[in-house]
C-alpha cells in the first residue's frame, strides 16, 4: 500500500503523513455519536487476560486511550 499511497506506519503505528485517514464508516439516520473515555491499567489487564493478548502489545496499540 505504501508504494501506491505514500502512506507509512510509524514506530508507534500512527499513519504518516499525519493528514492520512482511513476507516470504515457506517451510518444510520437515528445513530448518535459518543465519546469513550480513557481506560485504566486494570481495565487493560482484564481485557488482555479475557482475550488472551500480550499486555505490552495491547498497551502499545491502545496508547491513545490509556488514562495512566
Amino acid at each position: 500500500a505504501t508504494n501506491k499511497t505514500g502512506i507509512e506506519l510509524t514506530e508507534s503505528l500512527a499513519m504518516y503523513p499525519t493528514a492520512a485517514v482511513s476507516g470504515m464508516y457506517f451510518s444510520h439516520p437515528e445513530s448518535k455519536y459518543f465519546g469513550v473515555g480513557k481506560i485504566e491499567k486494570d481495565q487493560l489487564e482484564a481485557y488482555t487476560e479475557a482475550n488472551k493478548l500480550n499486555f505490552d502489545i495491547a498497551e502499545r496499540w491502545l496508547g491513545s486511550v490509556l488514562g495512566y
